[in-house]
């Protein structure tokens, strides 16, 4: 006898019946959870994003920082560091800088001056003589000059002395105390005065303990073309004070400095010695 459709649900043996599955249509199951039937699709439910917290500024991250390292150092000091990486924050991981040929930078000759007494120092064991261009003074320094009390009650202004270097030229300058409320000024010029510039010098004290004198010092730099032979740099003194102006400019003829050949003649030893500070 052939077997009907539901008869597959009924065991061939007696026993326990067993209970016929629910119908595919059903939306709940015993415990209210829903079901579906194998070929749908299942039901959408809404995604929650957290939105993420933005980096805190700086004082907060310091103040944060502080307050986490008190309470490692009251627990035991146990203190914790942190590693943030470049792309973290925003920032690349590395700078990558071409250079064409003709971008080949020049020397300046005062540097191959120093590297070439770093040869003499390699190659050599007797005393070292060599020469270096730098900006001489073409006047003897004021102060050292007689008279220049005499001068300066003339002028009201007048320079005491100049000193040159690598970074530039820098010197003092004394006045007269006419008024509280004074300014000195350095005008320059590297072109023969087709164009000038202008320094103003700070107040650096009261010359003496009578307070009738004040000194000043300025400074101003030297581009590196002026580190050739023959080159020049032009000054003067401008003294502003109690709405009037007074000027040292070398009795009309400027302060100068040419570029000239200096021979420096130095022992081994002392060389050596003082090379760490060009490192």
């Amino acid at each position: 006898m052939s077997k009907g459709p539901d008869s597959a649900l009924l065991p061939s043996t007696p026993g326990p019946r067993k209970l016929a599955p629910r119908s595919l249509s059903c939306l709940s199951d015993m415990d209210g959870r829903s079901c579906r039937p194998p070929g749908c699709d299942p039901r959408l439910r809404p995604i929650i994003q957290r939105r993420s917290r933005s980096l805190p500024t700086s004082p907060e991250r310091r103040a944060k920082a502080a307050g986490a390292q008190g309470a490692a150092c009251g627990a035991g000091c146990n203190r914790q560091v942190r590693v943030r990486f470049a792309d973290a924050l925003g920032l690349e991981l590395a700078q990558v800088k071409v250079f064409n040929a003709g971008d080949d930078p020049s020397v300046p000759l005062h540097v191959l001056s120093r590297l070439a007494i770093n040869s003499d120092l390699c190659c050599s064991s007797q005393d070292l003589e060599f020469t270096l261009q730098c900006l001489v003074p073409d006047f003897q320094p004021p102060i050292e000059v007689p008279g220049f009390g005499d001068r300066l009650a003339r002028q009201l202004v007048c320079l005491e002395r100049v000193t040159c270097s690598d970074l530039g030229i820098s010197g003092t300058v004394r006045v007269r105390n006419v008024a509280f409320e004074k300014q000195v000024t350095v005008r320059y010029t590297f072109s023969g005065w087709r164009s000038a510039h202008e320094a103003v010098a700070r107040w650096r004290g009261p010359a003496g303990g009578e307070g009738t004198e004040d000194i000043f010092a300025f400074g101003f730099p030297v581009p590196p073309f002026l580190l050739e032979l023959g080159s020049q740099v032009h000054f003067a003194l401008r003294y502003g004070v109690a709405g009037a102006e007074y000027w040292d400019n070398n009795d009309g003829q400027d302060y100068s400095l040419t570029c000239r050949s200096h021979a420096l003649h130095m022992p081994r030893g002392e060389c050596e010695e003082s090379w760490i500070h060009f490192i």
